[in-house]
């Protein structure tokens, strides 16, 4: 092993996003902008806009106040340290313990919210197609049992094996990556094959099994429109699944693309790539199901109303 021992590894040293010294201070200016988006005017006021409105109070954006929870720690979880990176002299570092709880964290929150898109889905579902038994269906104690339920699914899923078999590194301690992104921590890690495997099981039953889901859902979902006479009834009614439908199509893109292309051939554009579900991804979810959903459109002009009286 060399140096590469377990014992020595302390801290890993970080790649920049880019080697252009303006690149880094116009990507700074940016990112820095997008992630203000993010917390104050993108998740923060939604959930503030639906917790304020009464006729906001159902199922559908009760989810979708934990989605802005998600996006919101999602990014914060890797956003403050890559700024931070990008203008502190002494480059990327992060220490041993620092990079594993941005790994765990930023692993828990991508898996929260690829369940919880599913969970939207399946919520969609029931309203498209038992309309009339929704909020029986859909009632607030199951609401509440299925939220605890994949927060705590979630945790345990990365949790667990790592107290079974903590962590221990054993080769470089260089990453060729602007954060600690699992799949390229892995490869630094001893008896890595472990890891790869529940990784692999991990993915199927938080990635695989919700992207499954989502998609029988809208099978389901297409079938119940496609019984209805009238064009115009139709598009009101698959058109309250246009922000979902969205949201899903880029953050399942990005991720699979991610995670598909860093298996095979690692690159430049893979950290591009990376950027769009890290940060870009949780600035526009909240301004897609603001701008695309009529519901949020009366309350923030309410919200005006009231403000201006």
């Amino acid at each position: 092993m060399g140096g590469w021992n377990q014992t020595s590894v302390t801290e890993f040293t970080l790649t920049s996003i880019s080697t252009d010294v303006w690149t880094q201070i116009l990507l700074f200016v940016l990112f820095l902008l997008l992630y203000i988006l993010t917390i104050f005017f993108g998740n923060i006021i939604l959930t503030c806009i639906i917790i304020t409105s009464p006729h906001l109070h159902t199922p559908m954006y009760y989810f979708l106040c934990n989605l802005s929870f998600v996006d919101l720690f999602y990014s914060t979880s890797n956003v403050p340290k890559m700024l931070w990176d990008m203008i502190s002299t002494g480059g990327g570092r992060i220490s041993h313990t620092g990079c594993l709880l941005q790994m765990l964290s930023s692993l828990f929150f991508g898996q929260t919210e690829c369940i919880l898109l599913a969970v939207m889905a399946y919520d969609r579902y029931i309203a498209i197609c038992f309309p009339l038994r929704y909020m029986v269906i859909m009632s607030w104690t199951k609401c509440n049992i299925i939220t605890i339920t994949v927060w705590t699914g979630s945790f345990l899923n990365i949790a667990v094996p790592v107290i079974i078999k903590p962590f221990t590194f054993c080769k470089k301690s260089y990453i060729d990556h602007y954060f600690c992104e699992v799949i390229v921590v892995l490869k630094l890690v001893c008896e890595n094959r472990f890891y790869e495997d529940i990784v692999s099981i991990s993915t199927i039953f938080s990635t695989f099994l919700p992207f499954a889901l989502i998609l029988l859902s809208y099978i389901c979902i297409i079938r119940a429109v496609l019984k209805i006479h009238s064009a115009a009834g139709r598009y009101k009614t698959f058109s309250t699944c246009a922000s979902h439908l969205t949201v899903v199509v880029m953050f399942y893109g990005t991720v699979l693309i991610m995670y598909f292309r860093v298996t095979k051939n690692p690159s430049e554009k893979i950290k591009f790539i990376s950027l769009l579900y890290m940060v870009v991804t949780p600035m526009l979810n909240p301004m897609i199901y603001s701008l695309r959903n009529n519901d949020v459109k009366r309350a923030v002009k309410k919200i005006f109303i009231k403000t201006g009286a």
